[in-house]
C-alpha cells in the first residue's frame, strides 16, 4: 500500500511540474508559415507501386512485373503490383483528395513499359499509355497542382533485362536516351520537374552484399545509371530547356553520417561514408 501512496504521490508532483511546465512554454503554431516564401508542400510515388493494370491497355513487362511472378517468396506477402491501388483507374479520385488537404505538387514516375512496351522506340509505342500520363498531367495541373516526373523508379523493361542484361550493359544508355527524349518532347510542355531516375545509389548498391552474380556488378550498374543520367540530362538542357524552361536532377538515398569520435580518422570515415553512399 505505502508503495502505491508513493507512486500516486510521485505523479502527482510530475503533473504539478508539467503544468507549470506547459504554462510557462511559449508554443509556436507549425504550419506553413514555419516554412519559406515558396515551399512545395507535395506528395510522392512509383509507378509500380500505385498504378495497378500492369497487363491492360498494352503495357509491356518491367522487371518487378516478371520477379513478382518468377520469385512469389522475395515479398514477404506475396503480394504483386498488378493492381496495386488503382490509380491507373482512380487518379482523379486520388487528385481531388491532394487538392482538398491543400497540396502545391505530385511527384510520380512513368513506367517506361506502358510508354515503349518492348523497352525501345523501335519496338513501337504505346498510344494508351502517352494518353494516360497526358491525362494525368493535364488533371493535375487542372486542379492547382505541379507534376514532378520521375522517368525510372526501378522499373525498367524486362525485354532490355533479357536481351542484354539492362543496366548490366552500356547499351540501356541509348535506349533510355531515346526514352527520355520521347518524354521531354511529349510532355515537356506541361512537365517544368523532371528526375532522371530514383535513387540509383540506392538501387546498385542493393547488389552489393557479396552476392552473385558478382561484388564488382554494383559498381557498373552504378557507371551505367550514372552515364544514362548524364547522357539524359545533356539532351534535356541541349534540345528542350530553352524552349521549355524546365529543370532537371537526380533523386537519391541519403543517409548522414558523423564521426563517433573527433578524431582525424573518425572524421574521415565518416566523410568516406556519406561519399560513398551519395556522393554521386
Amino acid at each position: 500500500m505505502g508503495n502505491k501512496r508513493d507512486l500516486l504521490l510521485c505523479l502527482l508532483v510530475l503533473m504539478v511540474a508539467m503544468d507549470g511546465a506547459i504554462a510557462s512554454h511559449k508554443w509556436r503554431p507549425f504550419n506553413r508559415s514555419c516554412f519559406p516564401p515558396g515551399f512545395i508542400f507535395g506528395a510522392g510515388s512509383a509507378a509500380y507501386q500505385i498504378e495497378g493494370a500492369a497487363l491492360e491497355d498494352g503495357k509491356g513487362a518491367s522487371v518487378w512485373d516478371i520477379l513478382v511472378r518468377q520469385h512469389p517468396e522475395r515479398i514477404v506477402d506475396r503480394s504483386t503490383g498488378d493492381v496495386a491501388v488503382d490509380f491507373y483507374h482512380r487518379y482523379k479520385e486520388d487528385i481531388m483528395l491532394m487538392k482538398k488537404i491543400g497540396l502545391d505538387s505530385f511527384r510520380f514516375s512513368i513506367s517506361w513499359t506502358r510508354i515503349l512496351p518492348k523497352g525501345k522506340l523501335s519496338g513501337g509505342v504505346n498510344p494508351l499509355g502517352v494518353q494516360f500520363y497526358s491525362n494525368l498531367i493535364d488533371d493535375l495541373l487542372a486542379n492547382g497542382l505541379k507534376p514532378f516526373v520521375t522517368l525510372l523508379h526501378f522499373d525498367h523493361p524486362q525485354a532490355l533485362e533479357d536481351e542484354y542484361g539492362g543496366f548490366s550493359s552500356p547499351k540501356i544508355v541509348d535506349d533510355f536516351v531515346d526514352y527520355a527524349d520521347f518524354c521531354f518532347k511529349t510532355f515537356g510542355d506541361r512537365v517544368k520537374h523532371w528526375v532522371t531516375m530514383n535513387e540509383p545509389n540506392g538501387w546498385s548498391l542493393g547488389f552489393g552484399q557479396g552476392l552473385p552474380p558478382s561484388s564488382t556488378r554494383p559498381y557498373i550498374l552504378a557507371h551505367h545509371f550514372l552515364l544514362s543520367h548524364a547522357a539524359a540530362v545533356n539532351l534535356y538542357r541541349k534540345k528542350y530547356q530553352a524552349s521549355q524552361k524546365g529543370k532537371i536532377g537526380i533523386t537519391l538515398v541519403t543517409t548522414w553520417f558523423e564521426p563517433k569520435f573527433d578524431t582525424t580518422a573518425d572524421r574521415k570515415a565518416a566523410s568516406r561514408a556519406r561519399d560513398f553512399l551519395f556522393g554521386w
